[in-house]
């Protein structure tokens, strides 16, 4: 599915307001206690990569099209090389599978570019 080989910029870090949103998320699926140690995990965590298919594997979630506003935003700023912010990732012994607390859009966005695309991550 790969349409283009566009490189896809990325920060060195997480940005401050995507561990609030993850907390978010996390708070839906974790008690909220678990889910602020989790996120106070992440914000400690190693910047690690992974290709986008290995991490839509993992999350065995679905791909949004561009049709999603927040995907299409995300396109726009890796056309115009803006660098965006590494996913932040949970790994679920439970559902044997990785929650993707924040980055759902970016990794939607930077698949439809290069589904090989080596991606920045957090995980824990």
């Amino acid at each position: 599915m790969a349409r283009s080989r566009r490189q896809v910029r990325w920060l060195k870090d997480s940005e401050e307001h995507d561990y609030p949103a993850a907390l978010s998320y996390l708070k839906l699926i974790y008690p909220p206690k678990i889910a602020k140690a989790l996120v106070k995990k992440l914000s400690g965590a190693s910047v690690t990569h992974f290709k986008a298919k290995d991490i839509f594997r993992a999350s065995r979630l679905s791909l949004l099209g561009i049709s999603n506003t927040h995907v299409e935003q995300d396109r726009r700023k890796i056309a115009a090389g803006k660098a965006l912010s590494p996913l932040l990732l949970v790994r679920s012994a439970a559902s044997a599978t990785v929650v993707i607390a924040d980055g759902y859009h970016r990794l939607c966005a930077v698949y439809g570019f290069d589904e090989d695309a080596i991606i920045p991550c957090k995980i824990v």
